[in-house]
């Protein structure tokens, strides 16, 4: 799934270096695309019992390792397991979207972005289901699109 999303978005912003685990401080972030001045990070959260404490620890860190000049957003993607079946959303997804509001008001240069990615992870050991790529792609374009929404005018 990495891979698929670093792909198609490498398509769509070759000015970006794109690549897979990329490390903050040691702890890795799923994909990540770069230039001099931007770092834009994924983190796709499949069926995390806590997504909030991977968000925090990422902020923690680019608390404490800002990169004077470099604008920092991350993309927390949430698939449909944090979906509630009256409708909403957990309190687990509520909580991961509060850290990086709260993080996005106390670190410069940072912006958070909560992505849908409109699937039901299948669980531990089920195969993905058959339209995986498409639903990967379309996740990928509202990516993109907020990508190049935050692009400065030439």
């Amino acid at each position: 799934m990495q891979a698929s999303l670093r792909d198609q978005l490498a398509v769509r912003h070759p000015e970006l270096e794109w690549e897979t685990e990329y490390h903050i401080a040691g702890t890795p972030v799923d994909v990540a695309g770069t230039t001099d001045s931007h770092l834009y990070l994924l983190e796709l959260e499949w069926r995390r019992a806590d997504p909030a404490d991977n968000a925090a620890k990422l902020f923690r860190h680019l608390d404490e390792e800002t990169v004077e000049g470099t604008t920092v957003v991350l993309f927390q993607i949430f698939t449909e397991y944090y979906q509630l079946a009256r409708g909403g959303v957990s309190s687990k997804r509520k909580n991961a979207e509060f850290v990086g509001r709260i993080a996005t008001e106390t670190i410069d240069q940072l912006t958070y972005r909560p992505v849908e990615f409109e699937l039901d992870p299948p669980k531990r050991g089920a195969d993905r289901p058959e339209n995986w790529e498409e639903i990967a792609d379309e996740t990928a374009v509202r990516i993109s699109n907020l990508i190049s929404d935050d692009e400065p005018e030439s």
